[in-house]
């Protein structure tokens, strides 16, 4: 029996961070997964950041609550949750992820958390678990399931090398060009047609 584990931001919601950028005009905000391999590089420095320019935890989420799921995201998400056993698996946080589970209906989620102060101040995140992702395929495989990985980062690679079957969907050219092993799919459609080979 297959479960699909897709990741999240950039499947089928927007990147969270690049929105922030855009809406708080702070460029470096726009890195992503998909521009730095090292996710706590990363993350250590949007908090620097986020200290930096005095923006709280609510400042995120009024961005969240303002962005809507990738055009098509919900009926392909249906789609598969008809046909597959699904468990959307991110490097988000809870506290970032609520108001886009909302709009797509519930599926589950694992993610990470945040460490918040009495002011709202992000101080920290916590791994759920280090290298989460290829851990929660590796678990799912031990449970005699077969795996097929979504993802279009480099924090989705060791899923993808983990998973029965894995896709890069809409992945950008640097990850294209250092990760030509796994399929690369552009569009829902084809994701669909894709998946159809496995049911």
């Amino acid at each position: 029996m297959y479960i699909v584990c897709p990741d999240l931001e950039g499947i089928f919601v927007p990147e969270i961070w690049i929105n922030v950028s855009e809406r708080t005009g702070i460029q470096e905000l726009r890195l992503t997964t998909r521009d730095i391999p090292d996710y706590d590089q990363l993350m250590r420095r949007r908090l620097e950041i986020l200290k930096g320019e005095n923006l709280k935890i609510t400042d995120i989420q009024r961005v969240i609550q303002s962005m809507n799921p990738l055009d098509g995201a919900i009926k392909i998400l249906e789609w598969i949750r008809e046909r597959f056993q699904l468990i959307l698996v991110s490097d988000t946080f809870v506290e970032f992820a609520g108001p886009f589970l909302e709009k797509l209906n519930r599926p589950t989620l694992f993610c990470n958390s945040l460490i918040i102060g009495m002011d709202g101040t992000i101080i920290d995140y916590r791994l759920r678990q280090k290298d989460g992702k290829r851990h929660v395929v590796k678990a799912l495989k031990g449970l005699g399931y077969k795996v097929i990985a979504i993802g279009d980062s480099y924090n989705d690679t060791t899923m993808l090398n983990e998973a029965d079957e894995s896709i890069l969907f809409k992945p950008p050219e640097n990850i294209k060009k250092e990760f030509t092993d796994f399929p690369v799919i552009e569009s829902y459609e084809d994701l669909k047609a894709e998946l159809k080979k496995y049911i």
